[in-house]
């Protein structure tokens, strides 16, 4: 049920050193006004709705289905949030829970850690974000993977995210960093939107003055410029929680840009990480997705384990998850990475890891 695309033998040894192991779960949730750009993203029908998909998602992943919830699950063009996964692994697991806003418009409804951060500016802007912020960002970071390592004990971290728009930033964040990504990133949409993105993001980096820099040579002013709060964040947490615990970038596009932003910001800085204790944990859905290049991208990048669920809702009952099938939605809120933990901790099987999620639609 776990399938190891790149960097086959250290994914095949992270994941015996870890069976059996109950992780912890890191929810980190952001804002970019990227995701506001028509078309750019399907996770929510309209930009209005995407305004409010991440307060949806965490709103449900605290509290599951609730009478009259202040943000419900957006509509979508087809398919059901990702988080309807996640939610259903992490109570039946009964995975301990951190959710983090590293910066959000609007305040969640249910208790989350406030890591001081803001919303990102549209990244065509060329500058998403203030250095301070960023600064800040990756420091609060870095002190909580020391936090959640130290609660983790011989265990090991997920890492999810809930950024609309993300991917978009995370191939801003990638071409900044002269990786060849063009044409190789994932999207919730059944077809990616390469053109799209692409445009959008020459253009912040254009802005930025990016195009010209030399690769790894400013990676927090690159994030400043083009990036979103959660990679900063999620780049500081994994690095410092890597040094005592195993970590899970849950995620696909989005954590392969982290994995990057780490590699760059290792080199730059000199930052303290044991890369041989970081994986990026995804679905087939991701890795298998014939409109992207997830396995190339993380050949590209180097040195990072992409393993992937092969969890499959081809024999649902629901089509909102047969949806995945058909390429909808693939990835987000950690699904990926719950959804290996599940294999890992309890050899839940396909058929247990269906009716899991079903049981939600009851």
């Amino acid at each position: 049920m776990i399938r190891v695309y790149t960097q086959v033998q250290q994914g095949k040894n992270w994941l015996q050193r870890y069976r059996s192991r109950q992780p912890i779960f890191g929810c980190i949730l952001g804002f970019t006004d990227t995701g506001l750009i028509p078309g750019i993203s399907a996770a929510g029908a309209t930009p209005k709705d995407r305004q409010y998909t991440c307060l949806a998602d965490v709103e449900f992943l605290y509290n599951g289905f609730q009478p009259q919830p202040k943000y419900p699950l957006p509509p979508l063009d087809a398919g059901a949030s990702p988080v309807l996964i996640t939610k259903a692994i992490v109570d039946a697991l009964n995975i301990p829970l951190y959710l983090f806003n590293a910066g959000l418009t609007h305040q969640p409804t249910v208790p989350t850690i406030n890591l001081g951060g803001t919303p990102a500016r549209c990244l065509t802007s060329g500058h998403a974000l203030d250095m301070a912020t960023v600064e800040h960002l990756l420091e609060v970071g870095k002190s909580w993977g020391y936090k959640l390592a130290a609660e983790a004990k011989d265990s090991y971290l997920i890492l999810g995210e809930c950024v609309v728009g993300g991917t978009t930033t995370a191939l801003a964040i990638l071409l900044g960093l002269g990786i060849a990504a063009a044409g190789k990133v994932n999207s919730s949409h059944p077809q990616c939107n390469h053109a799209q993105k692409l445009a959008v993001v020459r253009q912040g980096l254009q802005v930025s003055g990016f195009n010209s820099v030399p690769p790894l040579s400013q990676p927090l002013k690159l994030v400043a410029a083009v990036g979103d709060p959660m990679q900063i964040v999620v780049a500081g947490m994994a690095m410092a929680a890597s040094l005592k615990v195993g970590v899970m970038l849950a995620g696909g596009t989005q954590m392969l840009a982290v994995y990057a932003l780490m590699q760059a910001l290792a080199a730059k800085y000199s930052l303290s990480w044991l890369p041989e204790n970081i994986v990026v944990g995804t679905t087939r859905w991701v890795t298998e997705d014939p409109t992207g290049d997830t396995v190339g991208l993380a050949r590209e990048i180097g040195f990072v384990p992409l393993m992937a669920t092969q969890l499959s809702f081809a024999e649902s009952c629901y089509p909102q998850l047969r949806a995945y099938e058909q390429g909808y939605v693939k990835e987000g809120v950690g699904c990926g990475g719950c959804a290996i933990a599940a294999h890992l901790y309890q050899d839940w099987s396909q058929d247990q890891l269906l009716q899991a999620v079903e049981s939600l639609f009851v």
